[in-house]
């Protein structure tokens, strides 16, 4: 497939709420877009780096270097989604810039086959179970009214934000007050350390689904420790880049559970080989989320209906971070999420909203 030239695109996105993580809190989103432009249309993908480099070493202003002046130029003229990554490899690192570029080729090839992204995944489903993370609050009363509100919404797993000093006693909360028939779960974003086992521990009683990097990103070794001391099984998300970090993982018994986000480990094609590498290993996976707009949430949920996905993920609908989304909105269904039927990620931004949103645009030429 030729490809004409390549579109970036910054939007700014404000969340209608702040959301707090043990990293820092974020307002709003400085977001890149990438558009493809071929001879028989167009695709388009998201890149999910933050501002700044605080979940990873990856953020907006970095990737956009990166795409402009390493990754667009590596690609050869006659490119296919598959041949993308053999493409970027040379180019250490810079997963979710890499990610947004294989992303946007893959739309562009599918909607001119009229394929579905979820079809070419190998997806068995035609919705998925939402869950929802809700960030560090200023109190557990806030924390209760937040996840009471989530609940009447219709999402069926519920993901706590901890750190040190907000963990223990609001997760005892939220079971106390909505019952063992939660679906609960949390997510420390590597704010502990091998030290805070014994207080970790204390988590056990919840019957949680499961407590997500616990420890740092680097260190398989110690979550294996900590695995073997917790009841709660341990998932991984920051430690799990590639297929070939997941098998590290495995292999140490560093967790029973993968968060597997495209971005995070380089695309939809990376993210399908942890997927199969997972479950022919009996480990679990759900889909984690970036705060997508509509593009990067429409193609999660097509790699969420693979039969892997076992567990609700943090495919969200489009109301819980954004008043109103770039593309037609994602909206709850008991609980589910439709899964896109049209060709490529199945949704296109919306011109008006886009161009409001829209803070600078750059064209690459090939």
């Amino acid at each position: 497939m030729k490809i004409n030239g390549i579109e970036l695109r910054r939007i700014a996105m404000p969340l209608k709420a702040p959301f707090r993580t043990s990293f820092g809190e974020q307002t709003a989103r400085d977001i890149l877009l990438l558009r493809v432009e071929t001879p028989d249309g167009e695709g388009w993908g998201e890149c999910v780096a933050m501002a700044e480099p605080r979940y990873n070493s990856e953020y907006v202003d970095g990737a956009a270097a990166a795409l402009r002046r390493f990754l667009v130029p590596a690609l050869p003229g006659d490119v296919r989604a598959n041949t993308v990554a053999a493409a970027l490899e040379p180019f250490k690192g810079h997963q979710m810039a890499k990610a947004a570029l294989e992303s946007a080729v893959l739309d562009a090839e599918l909607r001119a086959s009229g394929r579905s992204l979820a079809s070419y995944l190998g997806a068995t489903r035609n919705r998925v179970p939402s869950g929802v993370s809700v960030g560090i609050m200023d109190s557990v009363p806030e924390l209760l009214d937040a996840v009471a509100g989530f609940i009447a919404e219709g999402y069926l797993r519920i993901k706590l934000k901890i750190a040190p000093g907000w963990d223990v006693e609001p997760v005892r909360a939220v079971r106390e007050r909505f019952g063992d028939g939660l679906l609960l779960q949390v997510d420390a974003n590597a704010a502990y350390t091998l030290a805070d086992a014994r207080h970790l521990e204390r988590l056990d009683e919840f019957g949680l689904l499961l407590v997500e990097q616990p420890l740092a990103d680097d260190d398989l070794v110690q979550h294996a420790e900590l695995s073997r001391r917790l009841a709660t099984p341990v998932c991984l998300d920051e430690s799990v880049d590639s297929a070939a970090q997941a098998a590290a993982a495995i292999s140490l018994g560093s967790c029973s559970i993968v968060n597997i986000k495209p971005g995070r480990v380089g695309g939809y094609l990376e993210a399908r080989r942890i997927h199969d590498l997972c479950r022919a290993h009996g480990v679990a996976v759900w889909c984690g989320g970036m705060l997508e707009t509509g593009i990067g949430r429409a193609a999660n949920v097509a790699l969420a209906a693979l039969p892997g996905f076992t567990l609700p993920g943090d495919t969200s609908a489009s109301s819980r971070y954004d008043t109103t989304d770039i593309t037609p909105p994602f909206a709850l269904s008991d609980g589910h999420l439709d899964v896109p039927t049209g060709p490529g990620i199945g949704v296109e931004p919306v011109p008006a909203i886009l161009d409001e949103v829209t803070t600078s645009t750059e064209w690459i030429a090939l």
